[in-house]
């Protein structure tokens, strides 16, 4: 279960096959870690809606630090992947040995940082009423506390995964959201004797749910390094560098695309509480179909990086395509229930008639966005795992500022739709990202990047 891959994949095993077995542990294990979050916005969704409404703030902070600081792990992927396609255990373990301490440290750095500007920050971003904000709060609190347990068990699962195994990190996921269930249930509610704390007890079920992660994927990577290098040290702040190197770009990405997040999440709180919790259990729905994506991506990468790593460019380019492939068919399948059953998904996450009957329209805009989503995301990481992780910069920079705020700007402001304007906005970014993604991947030329 827990086994590091020192060969590329099977020549005698159909690409799609390989593609498969890469990306459903991964997709299971994104959306297991996804369900962490998205059991806090279902649960408090039928706790109140200021509750919820709350997560568009709290949420939208949280996702801008972990994934602009946890970028390492793309490179930590590029990596790993090339070290086990060029049979270089010695490389891997350094690769495991440093990016795993970088993130606990920055997470330490993080969490201590946002202790004391917690006030400040959120007074930058005066979002929602005063009631949503002082909740936002409340969670915030204690979730980036728990900072070093999310970006170590983030960075943990990405080494693996670069690896090729992608099937110990869903298990450990699985193990977590049991944990965090429990303990939402019990601390949201007041159930089992608890005290009801609300917010308070999403953002405990959170943190504890990081901390399981963190600790077995820790303990696991620990062991396969007894394993595969148990005396040599040596070539760590080496391969530091390399996977720095190549995850600035990804920071620089990250940082720009979580500006953009915020600015967009400042336009639709214009809009009131009840356009950011019809928002929040929209974007929750769609959040399972980007993870979907992201997983078929993590994939990709694995099968970019050990393809170029052995020399077969044209095995490379096949995995792309058969990923691609399969991402839009599988998301396409969302769009259609997102089509045929918009209410009963919704109601899933709310119950509230206001909000429900809010996102429906909107269910019908996140449909149509999903292929272009997943052709976008694929794409770029084939780039990733191909270590032109420039390009990716310089896409997803365009796509934020240049097309969703723009666009978002225009529908929300100039043409008043309102929530649906927002969410026509995001859909216009996937349209102009995928097409400029499909040129640059039928090009060819990220498949002669050096990394090694």
């Amino acid at each position: 279960m827990s086994q590091f891959y020192y060969a590329k994949p099977p020549l005698t095993r159909s690409m799609g096959e390989e593609v498969l077995r890469l990306a459903m542990p991964a997709i299971a294990q994104l959306l297991l870690q996804s369900l962490v979050f998205l059991l806090d916005r279902i649960m408090l969704g039928h706790y109140s809606t200021t509750a919820l409404a709350s997560m568009r703030v709290s949420s939208s902070l949280d996702w801008c630090i972990s994934t602009t600081f946890s970028g390492a792990s793309v490179g930590a992927i590029a990596l790993m992947g090339r070290a086990v396609g060029a049979n270089k255990p010695a490389l891997a373990a350094a690769v495991v040995r440093v990016c795993w301490l970088f993130s606990l440290i920055l997470g330490m750095a993080i969490a201590i940082f946002s202790w004391f500007a917690l006030d400040d920050i959120l007074g930058w971003f005066p979002f929602g009423s005063v009631e949503v904000q002082t909740a936002a709060h409340e969670y915030l609190r204690i979730v980036l506390s728990g900072m070093p347990l999310q970006l170590s068990s983030m960075m943990a699962a990405a080494l693996l995964q670069g690896s090729g195994n992608t099937k110990t990190p869903f298990f450990v996921a699985a193990i977590a959201n049991g944990v965090n269930f429990a303990i939402n249930y019990g601390l949201i509610f007041g159930h089992f004797g608890l005290p009801e704390l609300g917010v308070r007890g999403a953002a405990i079920g959170t943190v504890v749910a990081m901390g399981v992660n963190a600790i077995v994927l820790g303990r696991i990577l620990y062991r396969h390094l007894q394993t595969i290098s148990p005396r040599r040290r040596g070539g760590e702040l080496a391969a530091l560098g390399r996977v720095l190197d190549l995850s600035a770009p990804i920071f620089s990405e990250r940082l720009f695309r979580s500006l953009g997040y915020l600015g967009f999440t400042a336009i639709l709180a214009t809009l009131g509480d009840l356009a950011m919790a019809t928002y929040e259990v929209t974007e929750s729905i769609e959040l399972i179909q980007y993870q979907i994506a992201e997983g078929f991506g993590i994939a990709t990468a694995a099968i970019v990086s050990q393809q170029l790593g052995a020399k077969s460019l044209k095995s490379a380019a096949i995995g792309g395509q058969v990923s691609l492939g399969l991402a839009i068919a599988v998301l396409s399948v969302g769009s259609i229930m997102f089509l045929l059953v918009p209410q009963g998904i919704l109601e899933v996450f709310s119950q509230d008639p206001e909000i429900v009957a809010a996102g429906v329209p909107c269910l019908v805009i996140v449909a149509i966005a999903q292929p272009f989503m997943a052709t976008s995301i694929v794409l770029e990481q084939v780039l990733r795992g191909a270590g032109d992780t420039r390009t990716a910069f310089y896409i997803s920079l365009a796509g934020w500022f240049l097309v969703r705020m723009i666009a978002t700007y225009l529908f929300v402001f100039i043409f008043h739709l309102g929530l649906i304007g927002v969410w026509m906005g995001s859909t216009c970014d996937w349209i102009v990202r995928s097409a400029i993604l499909l040129w640059i991947f039928v090009q060819g030329r990220w498949q002669k990047i050096a990394v090694l």
